[in-house]
């Protein structure tokens, strides 16, 4: 009997020494663990419950939410000569002009297809659906301050009425000033000026570039490895960050605007999809390998709802998945600016459900306006959280759509960023992966 309980204590540590070491090991098991553990310990410290006062919750939760918050200050330390000399790098090495140019043409290309084919989903789901019809009760539903406080996205909105011509929309594009678009954060400004550089380092003789791309393969080595750094919080923060989001936004609010709520994370499904689709048909892909090989990366995009914040994981996870080096370095930048279809899907639900909350009907040609509109102001939004809604504000805004109901859309924009960054940075890897044969002479084997 003595030997029996022996054997069972030691098959019982053995198993649990395993359970440790593939814990320890996979880096998307210790960020699922973080975010299930967060959920819980948020919604057992939500409101809902009156564990504790609400005042002691926001302090508490302030706390949980300080590894999160140094993850991402870490990364955004980072962020800018991490771009920067990615896509330098990447366009030098990606080879001659006419290479340059089908990579450009073939991301342009599917960028606008993918983004408008999203914010076509989502004018479908919500004409069918119709989320904003009977909820006119629910829009005086009480938010907290600290929702809109996370972004401030109503801070730096443009007027809508001082509408800018298409001539300087095009001139504003270029960076008069890189040190203060720099300074600003201003990921687009970044990366327009790192195309032009890294062009022009092409038509510069090698012998002369070689310092600059020296310094440049430098720079990014660094960054990587600080980034690395920051991984090691990467399942502390995603544990603080969810679990003060359950607890500030609680169970009610959800079970409020479920049918909202239940609309986009449909239409982002089928984005999703799609791009695994696509993926499986034109670069021979399983769906099964991808999800398996961007798992964590596609976790901590959930858990962070920043597709730049990710962005030196997604290069990796690119890798991964045979892309490239230079292509991956070139493409995923690119991408985490400009590649935003589940933002555009998003966004053409909310705008429908906005108009349906306040009985406004819009014509077919204003819902094709409405399409258009939001494929051009997603591409270029900066992949950070809480940018969807200045957007939005101002599309529905120039549509005469009254925005008064965008307290139940801050409600729960948390959550669903947290989910459209994941198709973003689905999106990010599936362009990476199909443009990774460009410019090589053999063709890369089928996975």
């Amino acid at each position: 009997m003595a030997n029996d309980t022996q054997d069972t204590t030691m098959r019982i540590s053995q198993q649990r020494f395993k359970l440790r070491a593939w814990i320890t090991s996979r880096l998307w098991a210790q960020v699922m663990a973080g975010m299930v553990l967060g959920f819980g310990l948020g919604l057992l410290l939500s409101e809902t419950t009156g564990l504790i006062h609400p005042e002691t919750a926001e302090v508490v939760g302030h706390w949980l939410a300080l590894p999160g918050q140094i993850f991402l200050a870490l990364i955004a330390m980072v962020l800018i000569p991490l771009i920067f000399s990615s896509i330098v790098g990447g366009l030098s090495g990606a080879g001659s002009g006419e290479e340059l140019r089908s990579v450009g043409l073939r991301l342009a290309a599917l960028i606008l297809s993918t983004t408008t084919a999203a914010a076509a989903i989502g004018v479908m789901l919500a004409q069918w659906l119709q989320p904003g019809k009977g909820l006119a009760g629910f829009s005086q539903l009480p938010v907290d301050a600290n929702l809109m406080s996370q972004a401030d996205p109503m801070a730096d909105l443009p007027d809508p009425g001082a509408q800018a011509t298409l001539p300087d929309l095009i001139v504003n594009i270029l960076p008069a000033n890189p040190t203060a678009s720099i300074a600003q954060g201003d990921m687009l400004a970044v990366v327009v000026l790192a195309l032009l550089v890294g062009v022009s380092v092409t038509q510069v003789q090698p012998g002369r570039a070689a310092p600059f791309l020296a310094l440049m393969d430098a720079l990014l080595s660094i960054s990587m490895n600080i980034v690395k750094w920051a991984m090691f919080l990467a399942p502390f923060a995603v544990f603080g960050l969810m679990a003060q989001l359950v607890m500030r936004m609680g169970f009610e609010t959800m079970v409020g605007i479920s049918g909202y709520v239940g609309t986009v994370l449909l239409g982002l499904a089928g984005l999703l999809s799609l791009y695994l689709l696509i993926v499986l048909i034109f670069a021979k892909v399983t769906p099964l390998r991808f999800m398996k090989t961007a798992g964590s990366n596609l976790l901590l995009a959930f858990s962070t709802s920043s597709s730049s914040a990710v962005m030196p994981v997604t290069i990796q996870t690119a890798r991964q998945l045979g892309v490239p080096e230079n292509i991956a370095n070139l493409v995923v930048p690119l991408g985490a600016t400009m590649n935003m279809a589940g933002t555009a899907l998003y966004q053409a639900v909310a705008i429908l459900f906005l108009a349906q909350l306040a009985g406004v009907d819009l014509t077919m040609v204003q819902i094709g306006v409405v399409v258009g509109t939001l494929v051009a102001s997603s591409i270029g939004a900066p992949g950070t959280p809480g940018v969807s809604i200045a957007i939005l504000v101002n599309v529905a805004t120039s549509m005469g759509i009254p925005v008064e109901g965008m307290v139940i859309i801050l409600g729960v924009d948390r959550l669903l960023d947290m989910c459209r960054t994941v198709v973003n940075v689905t999106g990010d890897l599936v362009a990476a992966v199909l443009l990774r044969t460009v410019g090589q002479t053999e063709t890369v084997r089928p996975a």
